[in-house]
């Protein structure tokens, strides 16, 4: 059993833009005894688009993208990792590691038996979840790419490295006050729900853990992984694609994504949102619908 603290329900009463029912699992094979939260809305035999989250935000960051999703048919799976939003949030910082929460992901899948799926990703959801297709390669059938990257054990770049020292030196920050610097058009109301999930600093360990986790050296956990999606989605990807990049994003911005764009075979030209941030999913409406009409859904 691993010690995890779990938020009070109380803390997402209220929320803007965030009505739907929370679902639990409690039981997933590897993690029994965490209670992992996610979205589930729309019929459930409609194309899944599967939104992943990153770091330090949870599903309320897709709430502008869901309804999109809905309206073309499908039907929207939205997890918490384990750490962050709705779900559990071990103590030990030690027990956050990058196969630690993509084995997660795996759990989760198998659990959930998804077939027809729109990977839709943003920083560590794409760290983890662009590691998924080739571990699964008939279930996945569309991407929506945003703001992220595959950890190949390179220095993302001096945006990233002044982040993850940071959090190294400030490991119990406010994460609503991050969301609106990173953030500015966010309300005070939507600020408060980024902070929802973190009462205190206790919860607070895959908030601190996940900067040191990015694969940027070779040495590091997970860059095998990521050495191998990589060449899938180079070479063995055959599904539609659709990125957008948040074009002020320090850390993860036009840079990174154009190099992600060469990776990825077939990809379209690149939606680019002038005044997107790192979290360009608040800016997610456009984006949502210019890639179901890609996609033929809209």
């Amino acid at each position: 059993m691993i010690d995890a603290l779990r938020t009070p329900e109380d803390r997402f009463k209220g929320l803007p833009d965030w009505d739907y029912e929370p679902h639990y699992i409690d039981d997933l094979k590897g993690y029994e005894g965490l209670r992992v939260h996610y979205v589930d809305e729309g019929p459930k035999d409609g194309p899944v688009f599967l939104c992943l989250h990153g770091e330090p935000s949870w599903a309320y960051l897709y709430r502008k993208m869901i309804p999109v999703f809905l309206k073309a048919g499908g039907r929207v799976i939205a997890p918490d990792f384990l750490g962050f939003g709705r779900s559990d949030k071990p103590v030990d910082d030690a027990v956050y590691t990058f196969h630690f929460h993509r084995n997660f992901l795996k759990a989760f899948l198998d659990r959930m038996d998804l077939h027809d799926i729109c990977l839709v990703c943003q920083d560590w959801g794409g760290l983890l979840g662009l590691t998924l297709p080739m571990d699964y390669p008939d279930r996945f059938t569309r991407l929506i790419v945003m703001n992220t990257g595959i950890g190949v054990g390179m220095d993302p770049g001096p945006g990233f490295m002044a982040w993850r020292d940071y959090v190294a030196t400030n490991p119990e920050f406010n994460v609503g006050d991050l969301m609106k610097r990173a953030t500015p058009i966010l309300t005070e109301a939507e600020v408060a729900a980024y902070q929802a999930p973190f009462p205190d600093p206790r919860y607070m360990g895959g908030v601190r853990r996940f900067p040191a986790l990015v694969p940027i050296n070779p040495s590091m956990e997970g860059v095998d992984t990521g050495m191998a999606a990589a060449k899938f989605w180079s070479q063995d990807w055959s599904g539609d694609s659709f990125m957008a990049i948040g074009m002020q994003d320090p850390v993860l911005g036009p840079p990174a994504m154009r190099a992600l764009h060469k990776l990825i075979r077939n990809c379209p030209e690149p939606m680019e949102i002038a005044d997107g941030g790192h979290f360009v999913q608040e800016w997610g409406e456009p984006i949502a619908e210019a890639a179901c009409k890609k996609f033929g859904m809209l």
